[in-house]
Parts: structure tokens; sequence; C-alpha cells
């Protein structure tokens, strides 16, 4: 089961599962069924008015984003998503810190709940540094659906490795 390394910590059955509906080539049509459709964020205007959009609805007190991008650099092979990052500047008598969230590009094109999970991952990070119960709570509160978002989303990428295409959804 070395093509299901997205799922590696997943339960057995639910490995197995998804090693069958590999070999029976059903596992596209079950992702198309459940995500017929592609979102349209693709330029990084879209992204970031989108992120923010999530920000301001649950997150509102939490620092500014000074910067949302898609970027290219980000594998999912890496086992990256997405990323957050931090940067504290001194300027002045004062300490500045930009936020930034960069979303692989891959997600370009793939369902809206998967580019949603990551984005909502990536903000939670906002206020929990780390993958703590209070993170994943946190991003339960934002998407109360994340846990099958990213598992579903872990299944794309095992289909995209396994077959070598991109999400064919209209």
């Amino acid at each position: 089961m070395s093509a299901l390394k997205y799922l590696s910590h997943y339960p057995a059955d639910l490995c197995h599962q998804a090693q069958k509906l590999i070999n029976e080539d059903k596992l596209g049509s079950y992702l198309l069924g459940k995500y017929p459709q592609t979102h349209r964020i693709t330029s990084t205007k879209a992204l970031y008015d989108y992120t923010l959009a999530i920000k301001n609805a649950y997150l509102r007190k939490s620092n500014p984003l000074s910067k949302v991008i898609y970027d290219d650099k980000i594998h999912a092979v890496k086992h990256a998503l997405g990323t957050h990052t931090y940067v504290s500047r001194i300027q002045g008598n004062k300490l500045k810190a930009k936020q930034e969230i960069r979303v692989a590009t891959a997600f370009k094109q793939a369902p809206e709940e998967f580019l949603r999970m990551i984005v909502v991952h990536e903000l939670a990070h906002l206020k929990e540094k780390d993958h703590n119960k209070a993170f994943y709570k946190l991003c339960l509160h934002i998407e109360p659906q994340y846990h099958q978002y990213e598992l579903d989303m872990r299944l794309y990428l095992t289909y995209l490795e396994v077959k070598g295409k991109l999400y064919t959804g209209a």
C-alpha cells in the first residue's frame, strides 16, 4: 500500500477501502460524485479575498494577514499543502509581525471544499501554532466538515499520484 502515503495515519480498514477503490479504478468516480465542481478562486487576489472573508467571520480579532498567495514551490509530495509564516521585524522601537499564508498551486484546480479545508487549517495557525486539541477544535468551529474534507482531500492527492491526472470536475 505504498500508494497510500497520504493516508498512512488513518485506520487500516479505511486504507483497505481506499486501496480497493484504486484497484477497481473507482476512486476518481467516487471523488467526482462527491465533489463534481472545481472552484473559481484562481487568482492571488481572489484567494486573498476568500481567505479574508473566512478570517473576518471567525477570527476577527486575530492579527491581520499581509499576504495570501498560491505558491508553486509548495509540493504536496513533501506533505505540505499550505504554509503559514510569521515574521517579526523591529521597526524603530516597535516589533512588527507579518502573517502570510501560502497555498500549493495544485489546489487552483480542486474542489472548493479542499481549498477551504487548507485555508481553515492555515488560519487556525493564527491562534494555535501547534497541531493540538485546541487547534483542531478551532478548525472544526470554522468548518464543521473539516475532518471529512481532509480525508477526501488526501484521497484526491492519492488519486492524482496514482493516475497522474488533474481533477476533471466542471
